[in-house]
């Protein structure tokens, strides 16, 4: 389905149930969510859609930020009649969350920030910008490889050669002059969500991998700091793309939380 403003998106599950919006991550779409959205469904509305620029939905023209990519979800829950959601993010997607609950905390039933950064170290800072001058210069594949070794833990890598071909093609899709501008966000836009005024008060469920080395731990915790009553869920022996690598135990997480937090 095709919102107004060229958003590609997806409803799963029962009319009337609780919504849940999944957001993706950069230079992924909406099949990210797959292994997870099906699962969901029985119980909530699922909505997952392509961010501006990514999968099927064009970019609109301006230089992208974090509000225009909040601003995105809220016309589109506005599209399909949902006046409130559990927000669910994952890498930049936590970062659109984060925004977004602070844009419309009234539109924010719940929040799970998934495998998303705090502030970066000045070393990490350094690379990640490095790697947006990358993309600049030679587009998604100067960096894919990178990112597939960061993503998923070296034994999974090396058994899932035909997962692996897809989450590159995911990449690789990307518009080489426009993945760069969403690579700049995700780099330096991260100091708009950190330690928001007035603070977040909706539940919030923070998840990283303990082997996510980009959003790891410490970053998880930080996040959660930011937000009173926050919850922090570590996933033992995982990386960034722990919901493709090991789905079931990102459920095992989310799931309680979004039935806690939304269903009666």
């Amino acid at each position: 389905m095709r919102a107004a403003d060229g958003t590609f998106y997806t409803l799963r599950g029962p009319h009337g149930a609780p919504v849940v919006a999944l957001i993706h991550g950069l230079g992924l779409n909406q099949d990210h969510w797959q292994p997870i959205a099906d699962t969901l469904a029985p119980q909530f509305r699922v909505l997952t859609y392509d961010l501006h620029g990514h999968g099927q939905t064009p970019h609109p023209g301006p230089a992208p930020s974090l509000r225009t990519l909040a601003r995105q979800l809220s016309d589109l829950l506005d599209h399909i009649g949902a006046p409130q959601a559990a927000i669910v993010g994952f890498s930049l997607g936590g970062m659109i969350a984060r925004r977004f609950a602070q844009d419309d905390p009234a539109r924010t039933r719940t929040l799970a920030v998934l495998h998303s950064p705090h502030r970066r170290s000045a070393q990490a800072q350094d690379a990640i910008l490095a790697r947006v001058a990358q993309a600049q210069g030679q587009g998604p594949a100067a960096t894919v490889e990178d990112a597939l070794r960061r993503w998923f833990t070296d034994d999974f890598r090396t058994a899932q050669p035909a997962l692996m071909n897809r989450v590159r093609a995911w990449v690789l899709a990307n518009d080489p002059a426009i993945y760069p501008l969403y690579y700049a966000v995700f780099a330096s836009g991260v100091e708009e969500v950190i330690a928001p005024q007035p603070a977040l008060r909706c539940p919030t469920l923070v998840i990283t991998g303990d082997q996510d080395y980009g959003n790891d731990p410490q970053m998880a915790r930080a996040i959660a700091a930011d937000i009173p009553g926050a919850q922090v869920h570590i996933l033992p022996g995982l990386r960034h793309m722990a919901l493709t690598q090991a789905p079931d135990e990102t459920l095992a997480a989310l799931l309680p939380f979004l039935r806690r937090t939304c269903l009666p």
